[in-house]
């Protein structure tokens, strides 16, 4: 288990910006997995703005999104792949049939979570994967109580996520927002994670995840088992560990 500590905002965003373009320049037709939300919008665009200026090879790189709100249009402003989309994918050219997503509406979500999944298989597995701490310990739409062996599925959406989301997008209570998700069990098959958290909101769960033991009460606290994972926090997400 490696832990990096930022010093500020700025060299946490270019660490996990170069995680990603390492990865890139790795191996040419790596599957990388991102994930939307407040702490991962700014890395994304520094990934961007790195490739303006010293452009590098994206042909062969597979995208993926970990997760999607469900019941809205795809050109949701909430929506995940709108997000990424304006993020990263677009500023790399991002050839459409290279970027994978969870539907946002489908007629049936289960036959659509298992072709997803079997999608990323067939292009090789999970290379990279980036991960957002929820305030509750949920690794993309996988709350707690969220079984370990669960696979891609449709899951419920916490209620202080879903309350924000509707919050910063201005929508309606007449839109019924859900989400699917990678499960836990495809989280922990990906070769390397990079989980990042930032924000004095993040102290306590970042302990728990850490330094609590391994629970479906806190979904997180699975990644103490990955062989490969890196926490990738700032000083005052970090500021509850005891050997800080």
């Amino acid at each position: 288990m490696k832990i990096t500590v930022a010093k500020n905002e700025r060299e946490f965003d270019c660490i996990a910006a170069w995680r990603i373009i390492g990865e890139v320049l790795n191996k040419y037709n790596c599957v990388i997995g991102l994930s939307t939300g407040r702490t991962t919008g700014n890395l994304h665009r520094l990934v961007g703005e790195i490739y303006i200026q010293y452009p590098f090879d994206v042909s062969g790189v597979t995208f993926f999104g970990l997760d999607e709100v469900t019941n809205v249009p795809r050109e949701y402003v909430g929506a995940c792949y709108t997000m990424l989309k304006t993020e990263l994918i677009d500023t790399l050219h991002i050839k459409e049939e290279n970027f994978l997503m969870l539907p946002t509406q489908a007629d049936d979500f289960v036959k659509a979570c298992k072709n997803f999944q079997l999608e990323i298989e067939k292009r090789g597995g999970i290379d990279l994967l980036i991960l957002g701490l929820g305030e509750n310990g949920h690794l993309g739409f996988n709350q707690p109580q969220s079984p370990f062996e669960s696979e891609t599925w449709v899951t419920q959406m916490d209620n202080r996520l879903e309350e924000r989301i509707r919050r910063e997008t201005n929508s309606s209570l007449e839109m019924r927002l859900g989400g699917v998700t990678l499960g836990i069990k495809n989280i922990m098959q990906a070769r390397k994670i990079v989980l990042v958290a930032k924000g004095e909101n993040k102290a306590e769960i970042v302990k728990k995840m850490l330094e609590g033991p391994v629970t479906i009460d806190v979904p997180a606290s699975v990644l103490q088992l990955h062989p490969n994972c890196e926490f990738l926090l700032d000083d005052t997400s970090a500021a509850a560990l005891t050997n800080r």
